[in-house]
């Protein structure tokens, strides 16, 4: 989505927190008098009584969204089969430490990605040259425009390269410091054609393998007659990734905007670390809930 909603909690949070305390210090003691002067029932004036009311309630909730766990819908299929479209996903706020909300400024560090994460993280931008010769971040894909505005999105996508490492892509053969990736296809893609994002993988006939990656053993597609994807090195991505960058590609690997396309994950852009599906859902006519998916950890 284009708009930050933890700003808007955090907007809201700072608008009722503000006209609560300012009235209890300069008119609350005022108007209690008036009103037991007149012999009347108290009551706060309509803005303070939603002020006083609705700011702990937000506030809470900011709490929770920017420090222990924020839920998000997943929209594409890039990190299938790890991820569905549809599912819902809690992240954990405060795996990689503790960040401002709205700023996302890290106040607090208690860890960082290791290899094989699932990391949601608001999009960096395409690799572009300003009119300077200067590499710049944009909002447009084809640099035609190098200063255009890069869209507050959040993505999910998994850990492939840390900072220092020299990564190798070609096509869906990942070469991590000099040692290829462990991989092994266990079989077809298995899906329903009326779904789009299940038609596309039986379409270019997807293959499901199990991968390797550092610790964690997890399933990728591929679909190698859809079309060739960018290697790496590129003329945008060096094979060596920067010091607090990091390179993340989707599991769905012929289907993701990743990496491959606009080079590294800056480490400021972390939200979090995606830990487990709470609900699953298929579409009208298409499944529908999917009971089996709901409580699954991610890896």
């Amino acid at each position: 989505m284009d708009f930050d909603f933890s700003a808007i909690l955090l907007a809201l949070t700072v608008l009722f927190g503000v006209v609560w305390g300012l009235d209890r210090l300069f008119f609350y003691k005022k108007r209690q008098a008036r009103f037991k002067a007149a012999r009347e029932e108290y009551r706060d004036p309509a803005p303070v009584d939603w002020a006083r009311s609705l700011f702990p309630v937000i506030f809470v909730v900011l709490i929770l969204r920017s420090f222990v766990a924020e839920p998000f819908r997943i929209p594409s299929g890039s990190m299938m089969p790890t991820l569905d479209v549809g599912d819902f996903i809690l992240v954990n706020k405060f795996a990689y430490g503790l960040r401002l909300p709205a700023f996302n400024n890290k106040v607090i560090s208690l860890g960082e990605p290791k290899r094989g994460d699932v990391v949601v993280f608001r999009f960096p931008g395409y690799i572009c040259q300003d009119d300077n010769g200067n590499t710049v971040r944009s909002g447009d894909v084809t640099c035609s425009d190098p200063r255009a505005p890069v869209a507050s999105q959040n993505w999910i996508k998994r850990v492939v390269g840390l900072p220092g490492d020299t990564i190798e892509v070609h096509d869906s053969q990942i070469v991590i410091n000099g040692k290829p990736v462990v991989d092994t296809q266990i079989g077809s893609f298995q899906g329903n054609p009326a779904r789009p994002e299940d038609n596309e993988l039986l379409y270019y006939n997807a293959t499901i393998w199990r991968e390797q990656l550092g610790p964690v053993n997890h399933l990728i597609a591929r679909m190698p007659s859809r079309g060739p994807t960018p290697a790496i090195p590129n003329a945008h991505v060096p094979s060596v990734v920067p010091p607090n960058c990091y390179l993340v590609m989707g599991d769905d690997r012929e289907n993701s905007e990743d990496s491959r396309w606009w080079g590294c994950m800056p480490e400021e852009n972390l939200v979090g670390k995606a830990f487990m599906i709470w609900l699953s859902w298929k579409g009208w006519g298409t499944g529908m809930v999917d009971f089996h998916r709901i409580g699954k950890v991610i890896h």
